[in-house]
């Protein structure tokens, strides 16, 4: 997938990510921004999938799968 389609589905959906970074925030994971939502959310796609799925995997997003991304995050950048 090319970061020109990715970018343009991030700006269809970036009111979502908003939205769960700011629900995080309420929860105490207050450096959470919408990017890492997002970021966590389309790393395991290799291909966009349809709209319908991008909302609802953002919208159900919960802290542990969001902290666990984080993780693994750090393992491959060390």
């Amino acid at each position: 997938m090319d970061q020109a389609q990715k970018q343009e589905w991030y700006g269809q959906v970036a009111s979502l990510c908003v939205s769960k970074a700011e629900e995080f925030a309420l929860l105490g994971y207050e450096n959470v921004a919408p990017e890492d939502v997002w970021e966590c959310v389309t790393n395991g796609y290799k291909e966009m999938p349809p709209i319908h799925q991008l909302v609802n995997d953002i919208l159900s997003l919960k802290p542990n799968k969001y902290m666990n991304y984080l993780m693994i995050q750090m393992y491959k950048n060390s």
